[in-house]
């Protein structure tokens, strides 16, 4: 199972269809094109085939393609260039192992979305092996290309006047709205699970585990009986991973396992497992699971919403606080000793708009008036557990322009996304004058966003 910060890995979409541009397109085009540089940066060059391949990639994922697309696309091609041969320069490398994870996290995400690695081959027209030795190359190019852009500007910071300055210099008529916020705070508890509930589960799995013994498929059962249907869905394959992307429990099971080996049950934050090794390169790995999770009794959930209700009338009767009660009896370890205080995962702050709320703690939430709890409500937890619950609404703010009083922290953050963008342009203009730049006499009349970008005859 996916850990927490693995499962909200978030990829550039741009970088994944240059990854895989040239690719898709070959599959669907038996045409041949006579390749050709049609710019040169330092060390670095962009093809012909660069530039038709992705476009022909845009137009086919029905991005609305301009009569400048190819001009753009060149422009960023030379500009992920630059930063491979500034790269260079300055010794900034990438490893081996972190192409190969990237390259196999890319596969895997691929070979899901198209149903298996065998329709994967087909589409394109190549084996898995092939694949991995004809990419690996530009993924490697990409990663050096962010690694570069990650050192660039990392220094760069803001003082509490330039955020002031950055303030002054929005026109009052173009200061952002800022929404409906909320901060709030939560008790959060799970139902126990009965431990004959528990012994029904393992045995459940344990079955399972003796019919792949005697000759049944362990793809087939997940498929049938896999409560993570994500991966029910492939036969209850997860695709190569290392160990840091599984939680730890699954993770030393899973790695100590032989191929076709399966393993005893095992306990994660997500539910109760079997194993099956399919194949281990190096510190990767791919395996199948089979996931199931124990059910909550009425009883048992009818107890926990009991006393909630009891911990709110002291939280009500001001014989506790609401920070106290959470020290006291909440389960949530994230939110327990901070009082509460729930933490917006998208922004990293504590506040929260209408829509990045779970809807049911939204609906708990509508008619309190701020320092109010909520009555006691049933959810889900990250990991898809039942959770009960009451919520304290701390603070909500009504929309308004931006100020600095109230929203500080977002135009700080603003002020550092402006100043990085300007260092940004500054470093690439300069860079550009100091590279061997040579563009092709087809593009002489783009119409470049960074002006430094130069057409030598």
């Amino acid at each position: 199972m996916l850990n927490r910060q693995a499962y909200m890995k978030k990829h550039i979409v741009a970088l994944i269809i240059a990854a895989t541009s040239a690719i898709s397109t070959s599959a669907q085009n038996d045409s041949i094109i006579l390749d050709k540089i049609m710019a040169v940066i330092g060390r670095q060059a962009v093809m012909y085939s660069d530039i038709e391949n992705q476009f022909a990639q845009m137009k086919q994922q029905g991005y609305y393609v301009t009569n400048d697309a190819r001009c753009e696309i060149l422009e960023q091609a030379m500009y992920t260039k630059l930063l491979v041969h500034k790269a260079w320069v300055d010794t900034v490398e990438v490893s081996d192992a972190e192409v190969n994870n990237e390259l196999e996290y890319r596969i895997n995400y691929y070979a899901n979305q198209i149903g298996s690695i065998e329709k994967l081959e087909e589409y394109y027209g190549k084996s898995i092996s092939e694949i991995r030795e004809e990419y690996s190359e530009t993924i490697r190019e990409q990663k050096t290309a962010e690694r570069m852009q990650q050192t660039i500007g990392a220094d760069v910071s803001v003082t509490p006047q330039d955020v002031r300055n950055y303030y002054k210099s929005i026109p009052s008529d173009s200061l952002p709205i800022i929404n409906t916020e909320f901060e709030l705070e939560q008790l959060a508890i799970f139902p126990k699970v009965q431990e004959s509930e528990v012994l029904r589960i393992k045995d459940r799995l344990r079955e399972f585990k003796n019919r792949v013994a005697n000759g049944e498929s362990f793809a087939t059962l997940a498929v049938l009986y896999s409560e993570d249907r994500g991966s029910a869905m492939r036969g209850g394959e997860l695709g190569f991973m290392s160990r840091g992307d599984l939680v730890a429990e699954f993770s030393a099971v899973a790695f100590s396992l032989e191929p076709n080996e399966v393993s005893k049950v095992v306990k994660t934050e997500y539910g109760y497992h079997i194993i099956q090794m399919i194949e281990k390169k190096g510190e990767r790995m791919n395996c199948r699971h089979i996931l199931m999770k124990p059910q909550i009794s009425y009883t048992e959930r009818q107890n926990t919403m009991n006393l909630l209700d009891s911990i709110k009338n002291l939280i009500d009767t001001k014989e506790v606080t609401f920070k106290e009660a959470c020290w006291k009896f909440s389960d949530d370890e994230d939110t327990r000793l901070n009082g509460g205080v729930m933490v917006n995962n998208a922004t990293g702050t504590s506040r929260f708009e209408a829509e990045q709320l779970d809807p049911k703690v939204a609906t708990a939430i509508r008619n309190l008036e701020v320092g109010q709890v909520s009555k006691p409500f049933e959810t889900e937890d990250e990991q898809g557990r039942t959770v009960c619950k009451i919520v304290l609404l701390r603070n909500k703010t009504a929309p308004h322009k931006a100020s600095l009083g109230i929203d500080y922290q977002r135009l700080q953050d603003m002020a550092l996304a402006k100043k990085r963008e300007d260092y940004m342009k500054e470093w690439i203009e300069q860079t550009i004058n100091e590279t061997y730049i040579r563009i092709d006499p087809e593009y002489k009349n783009c119409n470049f966003s960074i002006k430094a970008w130069k057409y030598v005859e």
